[in-house]
């Protein structure tokens, strides 16, 4: 009756270990968790103060662009030629731009997605 009582006792002991590392391993998940994630959202915050000044460069360029054209323009047909030129760089612009943020969006779902499966980070 003693061997009994000892491999309970001596089952319950590793029992206990297995809890405590188990317990240890889920706080640690936990913890790189909230840190991709903190990092994911502060390298959001950068990009995106990256593009929003990187549009308004563009964009600032592309406004002063069109004003010295408008302001060389001396005929009817230099201003429509002016507006069809501004008209398909914004065009070219708008395409860039979209390109950019849709490849961005991928990086964000493969990015978020190996976040929550647990892959490390890159």
């Amino acid at each position: 009756m003693t061997e009994l009582s000892e491999q309970v006792a001596s089952g319950s002991v590793e029992s206990a270990a297995n809890g405590a590392v188990q317990a240890s391993q889920l706080n640690q998940n936990a913890v790189e968790f909230m840190i991709g994630a903190q990092r994911l959202m502060f390298e959001e915050l950068v990009f995106y103060t990256d593009e929003m000044l990187e549009r308004t460069r563009t964009e600032m360029r592309l406004f002063t662009e069109f004003a010295a054209k408008m302001a060389g323009a001396h005929s009817v047909k230099d201003v429509n030629t002016m507006c069809r030129e501004c008209g398909q760089h914004q065009l070219d612009f708008l395409r860039r731009d979209s390109a950019r943020l849709f490849k961005h969006g991928e990086r964000i779902i493969a990015t978020t997605s190996h976040l929550i499966s647990g892959d490390p980070l890159n």
